[in-house]
């Protein structure tokens, strides 16, 4: 049987290390949050930490170990989950008393819960063997929060043993990482972000854990992370046909979220909810035909009704206002709040002097980066510790990272073997090899820099967590990379974990700005200058196949406005001067728009 969830918002997975424990600091208070499962090397240490800390046996286990990577995934999740049980069992006997943790719990619902509504109705009694019953009917109905894990799927480092001989496909990165989680105690979702990944997809469908049981309960679940309707499409009917039921598609905005942000063609959040609002029915029909259709080829019965699917939207959300017309104009089931947490120690691993430069960063201080070896946009803070680790790298005539984890190797430019392109033995290379070509000063120091600017996001994002548990590792491990959406320049203050639930709720005002714009706005913005930056970056290449790309994002763009223009209207819990700013926001950014200039290909050839 599901746990009813009693708050409306979730965390998402950030980084490697700042949520990798956020399930042991806020799972007792009913709130959902996702832990990464890439690196099994931080979460070992991870473990031997939380043994520590719980007085709980930690025997290590070794690299040289048979199916390593997943045996310390399974280990973890299920100290995760013990230690969680634990605490939910001493809140639920702590006692109804100022300060205590079981009232934490209740004050922090949202006013419309019904859960607080017998809370505030227990406060009141007088009677002691009345209000001993509505205590103890208070305590039954407490459940923690759901502990998900999240891969990335395009991680997915196909592995050797210690022969040097490469490893079956299901020693890979991301099926081992999987499996370690279904092998877990966990009943709870695994998150699926960054795209398809075939050999992942197919290696799910032979994992019986994601089947119905004989009562057509899910133990094991799936929620798959979009940018659009489009990939929750495409993606859910594979998955589907291979008797995998999708339980939440999670739509997160293409630009304005932290991590690794993946550009949707133009196409800007509101269209993609409204399409999803819209065709949400056909789509669950069409996937629960698939579905019913695969289980019968496995000889599984088919449960009587359609399990539930849940709809979520995440990145960018800064106001009570936004979180509340997200869920009940578009009608989806709930939020995710990821960044605003990184402002939070009780929610977050966070080492102190990051959390102080996000609270001190300015708007221009977050911005979109190609630091990540991945090639993909990265949400990046100016002037981390991981940044200034690179510059010291680079002008001490050492660039790039030992590349100890391997995590992102993908590059085979000057190696057989893949290397990562944050690394020190590709940065060599290909800085000498730049070096040796006929180029303009100002093109050669460009070029550099962009080689220079790869960050090692296996050490660095995960990093946080080891100067937390005062990890005595090398000093490499002590730059901090932090990946924090563009919606975090809006909040300034360290807030208390109470504060940040009012703040979402509306009970609390965290914004240090008080006219930062619209959400949308915020989006379109981003669009606007990625737009822009890019046509840039491609002018000494350009083709047709961009001219066309590139048109179609705009046109998408313009679109995109057209609707917002629409919607205003329909803000009916902001106030008209708020509305009408946000009128005229949308018209210069459509001016913008209109005034960035899509090459001719037949131009660029002629000059």
């Amino acid at each position: 049987m599901e746990n009813p969830r009693v708050h409306t918002f979730h965390i998402p997975v950030m980084g490697l290390a700042f949520s990798i424990d956020t399930p042991i600091r806020v799972a007792r208070f009913g709130i959902s949050s996702v832990i990464s499962i890439v690196d099994d090397i931080l979460i070992e240490h991870m473990r031997k930490h939380y043994s520590s800390l719980h007085s709980e046996p930690y025997t290590p286990i070794s690299p040289k170990d048979d199916d390593h990577r997943a045996r310390r995934i399974t280990a973890y999740l299920n100290l995760v989950n013990r230690i969680v049980q634990r605490q939910v069992a001493e809140l639920k006997a702590s006692a109804f008393e100022r300060g205590s943790e079981i009232v934490k719990y209740f004050e922090m619902l949202a006013d419309r819960s019904p859960l607080i509504a017998l809370y505030r109705r227990m406060i009141k009694v007088d009677d002691p063997i009345s209000r001993a019953t509505l205590e103890n009917e208070l305590r039954a109905k407490i459940v923690p929060g759901a502990i998900d894990v999240n891969i990335m799927t395009k991680v997915d480092k196909t592995n050797t043993g210690t022969n040097r001989k490469e490893l079956p496909p299901e020693f890979s990165d991301a099926l081992a990482s999987l499996r370690g989680f279904t092998k877990s105690d966990l009943e709870s979702s695994v998150v699926l972000s960054a795209g398809l990944n075939s050999r992942l997809f197919s290696y799910m469908g032979r994992c019986p854990e994601f089947l119905p049981d004989c009562n057509g309960t899910l133990r094991k679940k799936v929620i798959l992370k979009v940018s659009d309707y489009r990939s929750a499409y495409i993606q859910g009917k594979i998955l589907a046909k291979k008797g995998i039921w999708i339980s939440e598609f999670r739509i997160e905005s293409g630009l304005n979220c932290g991590g690794h942000a993946f550009a949707t063609d133009g196409i800007l959040m509101g269209p993609i909810l409204e399409e999803f609002k819209t065709k949400k029915h056909d789509l669950l029909r069409e996937l629960h035909e698939l579905y019913c259709a695969a289980l019968r080829e496995k000889g599984i019965a088919v449960p009587l009704s359609p399990p539930k699917v849940r709809i979520t939207v995440q990145g960018g959300i800064g106001t009570a206002n936004e979180d509340s017309f997200l869920r009940e104009f578009y009608e989806v089931d709930g939020t995710g709040w990821a960044s605003p947490f990184l402002l939070v120690p009780e929610a977050t691993n966070v080492d102190d002097e990051t959390r102080r430069k996000l609270a001190t960063a300015r708007k221009e201080d977050y911005y979109l980066s190609d630091a990540s070896p991945l090639g993909i946009p990265f949400s990046n803070l100016r002037d981390s510790s991981s940044e200034q680790q690179i510059r010291r790298r680079a002008e001490e005539g050492k660039p790039g990272s030992p590349c100890v984890k391997k995590f992102l190797i993908s590059n085979t430019e000057f190696t057989k073997e893949p290397i990562c392109t944050a690394s020190r033995q590709y940065q060599s290379l290909k800085l000498e090899q730049l070096k040796s070509l006929d180029l303009a000063p100002g093109e050669l120091d460009h070029k550099i820099g962009k080689v220079l600017e790869k960050a090692c996001l296996c050490e660095d994002l995960a990093a946080a967590a080891l100067l937390n548990s005062k990890s005595n590792g090398s000093p490499e491990s002590h730059a901090v990379a932090i990946c924090p959406g563009p919606n975090l320049a809006y909040f300034s203050k360290i807030a208390t974990l109470e504060e940040m639930v009012g703040h979402i709720y509306g009970r609390v005002q965290l914004l240090t700005t008080p006219d930062r714009p619209n959400l949308f706005v915020n989006e379109l913005r981003l669009n606007v200058e990625y737009l822009r930056n890019e046509i840039r970056k491609r002018l000494d290449s350009w083709t047709a196949k961009e001219e066309k790309h590139f048109g179609r994002f705009r046109a998408n763009l313009q679109e995109g406005i057209a609707y917002y223009k629409s919607l205003i209207p329909k803000l009916v819990e902001e106030t008209e001067r708020y509305r009408e700013a946000m009128r005229m926001q949308m018209l210069e950014l459509e001016q913008e728009l209109l005034e960035i200039v899509i090459p001719s290909t037949e131009v660029c050839v002629e000059e």
